[in-house]
Protein backbone atom coordinates (compact mmCIF):
# COMPACT_ATOMS: atom_id res chain seq x y z
CA UNK A 1 0.00 0.00 0.00
CA UNK A 2 1.42 3.65 -0.92
CA UNK A 3 0.44 6.25 1.05
CA UNK A 4 0.25 10.28 -0.02
CA UNK A 5 0.16 12.91 2.56
CA UNK A 6 0.33 16.24 1.39
CA UNK A 7 0.65 19.75 3.51
CA UNK A 8 3.66 17.25 4.89
CA UNK A 9 5.58 20.44 6.30
CA UNK A 10 2.24 21.57 8.62
CA UNK A 11 1.03 20.35 12.50
CA UNK A 12 -1.06 17.32 10.97
CA UNK A 13 1.47 16.50 8.29
CA UNK A 14 4.44 16.85 10.62
CA UNK A 15 2.99 14.13 12.78
CA UNK A 16 2.32 11.82 10.08
CA UNK A 17 5.41 11.71 9.18
CA UNK A 18 6.71 10.85 13.08
CA UNK A 19 4.25 8.15 13.11
CA UNK A 20 4.86 6.47 9.74
CA UNK A 21 7.78 4.59 10.36
CA UNK A 22 6.22 2.47 13.27
CA UNK A 23 2.80 1.99 11.13
CA UNK A 24 1.77 -1.33 9.51
CA UNK A 25 0.28 0.79 6.58
CA UNK A 26 3.41 0.43 3.35
CA UNK A 27 5.08 3.11 1.62
CA UNK A 28 4.53 7.14 2.61
CA UNK A 29 5.20 10.17 0.27
CA UNK A 30 5.27 13.20 2.02
CA UNK A 31 5.16 16.29 -0.16
CA UNK A 32 4.06 20.03 0.16
CA UNK A 33 3.72 22.27 -2.29
CA UNK A 34 7.71 22.30 -3.74
CA UNK A 35 7.15 18.74 -4.52
CA UNK A 36 3.88 18.52 -5.07
CA UNK A 37 1.45 20.96 -6.49
CA UNK A 38 -2.42 20.02 -5.70
CA UNK A 39 -3.63 22.94 -7.39
CA UNK A 40 -2.29 21.23 -10.46
CA UNK A 41 -4.54 18.35 -11.40
CA UNK A 42 -1.85 16.98 -14.13
CA UNK A 43 1.00 17.05 -11.57
CA UNK A 44 -1.37 15.16 -9.39
CA UNK A 45 -2.25 12.67 -11.62
CA UNK A 46 1.68 12.02 -12.41
CA UNK A 47 2.27 11.49 -9.04
CA UNK A 48 -0.35 9.00 -8.25
CA UNK A 49 0.00 6.94 -11.24
CA UNK A 50 4.27 6.71 -10.91
CA UNK A 51 3.80 5.95 -7.62
CA UNK A 52 0.53 3.93 -7.75
CA UNK A 53 -0.50 5.63 -4.49
CA UNK A 54 -3.57 4.42 -2.95
CA UNK A 55 -4.25 6.50 -0.15
CA UNK A 56 -4.17 10.22 -0.17
CA UNK A 57 -4.19 12.15 3.25
CA UNK A 58 -4.83 16.07 2.50
CA UNK A 59 -3.35 17.41 5.35
CA UNK A 60 -2.70 20.56 2.95
CA UNK A 61 -4.66 23.83 4.05
CA UNK A 62 -5.13 27.69 4.23
CA UNK A 63 -5.88 28.04 7.52
CA UNK A 64 -5.23 31.95 8.39
CA UNK A 65 -8.60 33.14 9.51
CA UNK A 66 -7.87 36.67 9.45
CA UNK A 67 -5.81 36.72 6.31
CA UNK A 68 -8.45 34.86 4.19
CA UNK A 69 -11.30 37.07 4.35
CA UNK A 70 -8.35 39.65 2.29
CA UNK A 71 -6.98 36.84 0.19
CA UNK A 72 -10.03 34.84 -1.03
CA UNK A 73 -8.91 34.10 -4.00
CA UNK A 74 -5.86 32.06 -2.52
CA UNK A 75 -7.94 30.04 0.67
CA UNK A 76 -10.74 28.95 -2.16
CA UNK A 77 -7.65 27.81 -4.24
CA UNK A 78 -6.11 25.49 -1.66
CA UNK A 79 -9.13 24.74 0.51
CA UNK A 80 -11.51 24.20 -2.50
CA UNK A 81 -9.97 23.73 -6.24
CA UNK A 82 -6.54 21.68 -4.80
CA UNK A 83 -9.14 19.91 -3.17
CA UNK A 84 -11.57 19.28 -5.96
CA UNK A 85 -8.09 18.05 -7.86
CA UNK A 86 -7.21 15.46 -5.36
CA UNK A 87 -10.82 14.05 -5.09
CA UNK A 88 -10.89 14.01 -9.41
CA UNK A 89 -7.30 12.11 -9.11
CA UNK A 90 -8.42 9.72 -6.29
CA UNK A 91 -11.34 8.84 -8.39
CA UNK A 92 -9.73 8.11 -11.55
CA UNK A 93 -7.14 5.83 -10.15
CA UNK A 94 -10.21 4.16 -7.92
CA UNK A 95 -7.96 5.52 -4.70
CA UNK A 96 -9.28 6.69 -1.32
CA UNK A 97 -9.56 10.18 0.13
CA UNK A 98 -9.15 11.32 3.58
CA UNK A 99 -9.85 15.11 3.73
CA UNK A 100 -8.98 17.72 6.88
CA UNK A 101 -12.10 19.93 7.43
CA UNK A 102 -12.61 22.09 10.55
CA UNK A 103 -15.33 23.15 13.08
CA UNK A 104 -15.70 26.77 11.37
CA UNK A 105 -18.16 25.07 8.97
CA UNK A 106 -20.95 25.76 12.02
CA UNK A 107 -21.98 28.69 13.26
CA UNK A 108 -21.02 27.99 16.63
CA UNK A 109 -24.73 29.02 18.20
CA UNK A 110 -25.48 25.79 19.98
CA UNK A 111 -24.92 24.67 23.04
CA UNK A 112 -24.58 20.94 22.12
CA UNK A 113 -21.99 19.22 20.69
CA UNK A 114 -22.49 19.21 16.52
CA UNK A 115 -23.21 16.19 15.04
CA UNK A 116 -21.58 15.20 11.87
CA UNK A 117 -25.56 16.15 9.78
CA UNK A 118 -25.88 19.47 11.57
CA UNK A 119 -26.72 22.39 9.08
CA UNK A 120 -23.47 24.49 8.11
CA UNK A 121 -23.24 28.21 7.82
CA UNK A 122 -19.66 29.42 8.05
CA UNK A 123 -19.15 33.20 9.63
CA UNK A 124 -16.05 34.09 7.34
CA UNK A 125 -14.01 32.87 3.81
CA UNK A 126 -11.93 30.13 5.47
CA UNK A 127 -14.80 28.31 6.57
CA UNK A 128 -16.93 29.23 3.75
CA UNK A 129 -13.76 27.70 1.35
CA UNK A 130 -13.36 24.57 3.56
CA UNK A 131 -17.32 23.86 3.14
CA UNK A 132 -16.99 24.27 -0.44
CA UNK A 133 -14.11 21.53 -0.38
CA UNK A 134 -15.95 19.26 1.44
CA UNK A 135 -18.80 19.36 -1.00
CA UNK A 136 -16.40 19.34 -4.24
CA UNK A 137 -15.63 15.81 -2.49
CA UNK A 138 -18.83 14.53 -1.99
CA UNK A 139 -19.55 15.83 -5.28
CA UNK A 140 -17.18 14.16 -7.50
CA UNK A 141 -18.28 11.30 -5.47
CA UNK A 142 -14.60 9.39 -5.05
CA UNK A 143 -13.63 7.13 -2.06
CA UNK A 144 -13.62 9.40 0.88
CA UNK A 145 -13.31 9.96 4.82
CA UNK A 146 -13.77 13.43 5.65
CA UNK A 147 -12.40 14.73 9.74
CA UNK A 148 -13.31 18.32 11.03
CA UNK A 149 -11.71 18.63 13.80
CA UNK A 150 -10.80 21.62 15.82
CA UNK A 151 -8.45 24.03 18.00
CA UNK A 152 -5.38 22.01 16.30
CA UNK A 153 -2.10 22.27 18.09
CA UNK A 154 1.67 20.11 17.65
CA UNK A 155 4.98 20.32 18.74
CA UNK A 156 5.22 21.78 15.16
CA UNK A 157 4.62 25.50 13.60
CA UNK A 158 2.52 28.37 15.54
CA UNK A 159 -0.20 27.48 17.71
CA UNK A 160 -1.80 28.38 20.74
CA UNK A 161 0.11 25.72 23.01
CA UNK A 162 3.26 26.96 21.31
CA UNK A 163 1.99 31.11 21.80
CA UNK A 164 1.20 30.44 25.17
CA UNK A 165 3.98 28.73 26.23
CA UNK A 166 6.15 31.79 25.30
CA UNK A 167 4.13 34.72 26.51
CA UNK A 168 3.26 33.11 30.06
CA UNK A 169 7.29 32.94 30.53
CA UNK A 170 7.42 36.41 28.88
CA UNK A 171 5.01 38.19 30.36
CA UNK A 172 3.34 38.89 34.02
CA UNK A 173 -0.10 38.93 33.20
CA UNK A 174 -2.35 38.35 30.19
CA UNK A 175 -5.82 38.28 28.94
CA UNK A 176 -7.47 35.16 27.19
CA UNK A 177 -10.80 35.10 26.19
CA UNK A 178 -13.39 33.17 27.93
CA UNK A 179 -16.36 33.44 25.60
CA UNK A 180 -15.29 30.98 22.90
CA UNK A 181 -15.77 27.32 24.30
CA UNK A 182 -14.28 24.07 22.02
CA UNK A 183 -12.24 21.38 22.38
CA UNK A 184 -8.41 21.44 21.97
CA UNK A 185 -7.25 18.65 19.99
CA UNK A 186 -3.36 17.34 19.68
CA UNK A 187 -2.35 17.10 15.93
CA UNK A 188 -0.65 13.85 16.91
CA UNK A 189 -3.51 11.95 18.06
CA UNK A 190 -5.17 12.95 14.63
CA UNK A 191 -2.27 11.38 12.79
CA UNK A 192 -2.45 8.06 15.18
CA UNK A 193 -6.51 7.82 14.34
CA UNK A 194 -5.91 7.82 10.67
CA UNK A 195 -3.22 5.19 10.56
CA UNK A 196 -5.21 3.42 12.72
CA UNK A 197 -8.10 3.41 10.51
CA UNK A 198 -5.37 2.64 7.72
CA UNK A 199 -3.97 -0.28 9.35
CA UNK A 200 -7.06 -1.56 9.80
CA UNK A 201 -8.52 -1.45 6.46
CA UNK A 202 -12.06 0.13 7.37
CA UNK A 203 -10.75 3.46 5.34
CA UNK A 204 -12.28 0.64 1.94
CA UNK A 205 -15.39 1.88 0.54
CA UNK A 206 -15.94 5.02 2.67
CA UNK A 207 -18.07 8.41 2.06
CA UNK A 208 -18.75 9.51 5.39
CA UNK A 209 -17.64 12.91 7.42
CA UNK A 210 -16.33 12.09 10.80
CA UNK A 211 -15.79 14.75 13.44
CA UNK A 212 -12.54 14.00 15.70
CA UNK A 213 -11.33 16.21 18.85
CA UNK A 214 -9.73 15.55 21.99
CA UNK A 215 -12.25 14.81 24.65
CA UNK A 216 -13.55 17.33 27.12
CA UNK A 217 -14.82 20.98 26.36
CA UNK A 218 -12.81 23.71 27.52
CA UNK A 219 -12.44 27.93 26.77
CA UNK A 220 -9.16 29.15 24.96
CA UNK A 221 -9.24 30.69 28.92
CA UNK A 222 -9.12 27.50 30.23
CA UNK A 223 -6.94 25.97 27.82
CA UNK A 224 -4.24 28.74 28.69
CA UNK A 225 -4.45 28.22 32.14
CA UNK A 226 -4.07 24.53 31.95
CA UNK A 227 -1.01 25.30 29.70
CA UNK A 228 0.63 27.42 31.85
CA UNK A 229 -0.32 24.95 34.81
CA UNK A 230 1.51 22.22 33.18
CA UNK A 231 4.99 24.68 32.57
CA UNK A 232 5.07 25.88 35.87
CA UNK A 233 4.78 29.35 34.78
CA UNK A 234 3.50 32.19 37.30
CA UNK A 235 1.93 34.57 34.65
CA UNK A 236 -1.47 36.01 35.41
CA UNK A 237 -4.18 34.93 33.42
CA UNK A 238 -7.03 36.59 33.54
CA UNK A 239 -10.33 35.96 31.15
CA UNK A 240 -11.88 38.63 29.36
CA UNK A 241 -14.54 38.86 26.44
CA UNK A 242 -13.67 38.22 22.82
CA UNK A 243 -14.41 41.79 21.71
CA UNK A 244 -11.29 43.30 23.60
CA UNK A 245 -9.46 41.33 20.66
CA UNK A 246 -11.12 42.63 17.26
CA UNK A 247 -10.89 40.96 14.58
CA UNK A 248 -11.86 40.74 10.98
CA UNK A 249 -14.36 37.27 11.16
CA UNK A 250 -16.14 36.36 13.85
CA UNK A 251 -15.15 33.20 15.17
CA UNK A 252 -17.68 30.09 16.66
CA UNK A 253 -18.59 30.91 20.38
CA UNK A 254 -19.70 26.94 20.61
CA UNK A 255 -17.51 24.52 18.19
CA UNK A 256 -17.60 21.24 20.49
CA UNK A 257 -17.36 18.38 18.29
CA UNK A 258 -19.66 15.19 18.68
CA UNK A 259 -17.79 12.15 18.04
CA UNK A 260 -20.11 9.46 18.68
CA UNK A 261 -20.17 8.50 15.08
CA UNK A 262 -16.33 7.87 15.10
CA UNK A 263 -15.97 5.62 18.10
CA UNK A 264 -18.84 3.73 17.18
CA UNK A 265 -17.73 2.82 13.53
CA UNK A 266 -13.55 2.55 14.70
CA UNK A 267 -13.85 1.25 18.03
CA UNK A 268 -11.41 3.96 18.93
CA UNK A 269 -11.17 5.73 22.15
CA UNK A 270 -10.27 9.04 22.10
CA UNK A 271 -7.78 10.98 24.68
CA UNK A 272 -9.28 13.27 27.31
CA UNK A 273 -7.62 16.62 25.87
CA UNK A 274 -5.27 17.64 29.59
CA UNK A 275 -3.59 14.35 28.87
CA UNK A 276 -2.74 15.24 25.55
CA UNK A 277 -1.71 18.27 26.29
CA UNK A 278 0.67 17.05 28.97
CA UNK A 279 2.32 14.54 26.16
CA UNK A 280 2.91 17.38 24.01
CA UNK A 281 4.76 19.75 26.33
CA UNK A 282 6.58 17.36 27.58
CA UNK A 283 7.64 16.56 23.95
CA UNK A 284 8.60 20.34 23.50
CA UNK A 285 10.42 20.51 26.53
CA UNK A 286 12.71 17.59 25.39
CA UNK A 287 13.13 19.23 22.14
CA UNK A 288 14.14 21.97 24.32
Amino acid sequence: MNILVTGANGQLGNKMRNLAPNSRTGKCFFTDVEELDITNLYAIRDFIKINQIDIIVNCAAYTNVDKAEDDIVTADLINNKAVENLAIATKESNATLIHISTDYVFQGNKNLPYKEYDPTEPLGIYGRTKLAGEEAIQKVECNYLIFRTAWLYSEYGNNFVKTMLRLTSEKDSLKVVFDQVGTPTYAGDLASVIFNIIENDQYKNKQKIYHFSNEGVCSWYDFAKEISYIAGTACDIQPCYSDEFPSKVKRPTFSVLDKTALKKDFQYTVPYWKDSLVKCINTINKKN
